[in-house]
């Protein structure tokens, strides 16, 4: 932890995405949409000592790859940023029938257009679910995905962060109780590890849970019914229905602008 001011400057931060950028996990009733997340923690700390720098997000929970491209890359492109960070996919790779060298090639189109422009582009590998239950069935699709992704950052020149190889994340405390998404630690760690891969100095304090408790067999089983009662049944009836957790939702941040710190 840092206590001077950043010695890295943007003057325009432009985050793209769904919910994992959005900032759902890590609650907080007084920001719009009712979410702070890794990106505001990340604009927070870039924006220290550095005036005049503004943050847009235009990331909106439950978007799929296309509709983030068809619905913020324009938009981002216009704003005309020197720092963008984008998350996409991860909602394509839950869904079956899923060709995986069309969905990397649309997002490859997207990132040679923000590298095109002299930006600085971080994107990311999706997370090991091989500990998750009901999701472990995806690890092998992510794995390929995770490969066809570090294909295009090399090729474009993209920062990548890798959140693949994040072992802390095997802790159950990096997640909200659906499991899918960061816990208000999990985006906190989030934000260290973006201001790492951008080489920023910061003043985030470490992650630092302890000791994994051990969970008995019986109160695990108990946890999981009501993890699939209260999250998983729910999720999957809005599947059925065509519904997604973003409809009505706008961005939160859909122009570049100073943000409290």
């Amino acid at each position: 932890m840092s206590e001077i001011d950043n010695a890295v400057t943007y003057r325009k931060y432009v985050a793209l995405g769904d919910s994992f950028t959005e900032g759902v996990g890590d609650d907080d009733p007084t920001r719009p949409n009712g979410v702070r997340g890794w990106a505001d923690r990340v604009a927070e700390q870039l924006a220290r000592g550095n005036d005049g720098f503004g943050y847009a997000n235009l990331a909106i929970r439950g978007r799929l790859l296309r509709q983030i491209l068809d619905e913020q890359l324009d938009a981002a492109l216009a704003l005309e940023p020197d720092l963008v960070t984008i998350y996409a996919g991860g909602n394509d790779i839950m869904r079956p029938g899923l060709d995986l060298d069309v969905l990397v090639a649309q997002y490859e189109e997207a990132i040679a257009a923000l590298t095109g422009t002299g930006a600085r582009v971080l994107m990311w590998t999706a997370y090991d679910v091989g500990w998750a239950p009901v999701f472990r069935h995806l690890r092998g699709r992510i794995a390929i995905y995770n490969e066809l992704v570090r294909g295009v950052a090399d090729r474009h020149g993209a920062t990548l962060v890798d959140y693949w190889r994040f072992g802390e994340y095997r802790d159950y405390r990096m997640w909200d109780f659906d499991r899918l998404h960061m816990s208000p630690e999990g985006h906190r760690n989030m934000a260290i590890r973006v201001l790492d891969a951008l080489g920023a100095q910061h003043r985030i304090e470490p992650v630092d849970l302890g000791p994994t408790p051990v969970v008995a067999r019986p109160e695990q089983r108990r946890a999981d019914a009501k993890w699939a009662r209260e999250f998983l049944v729910p999720w999957v009836g809005r599947r059925v229905r065509g519904e997604s957790s973003g409809d009505g939702i706008a961005p939160k941040r859909p122009v570049p602008a100073p943000i409290d710190l």
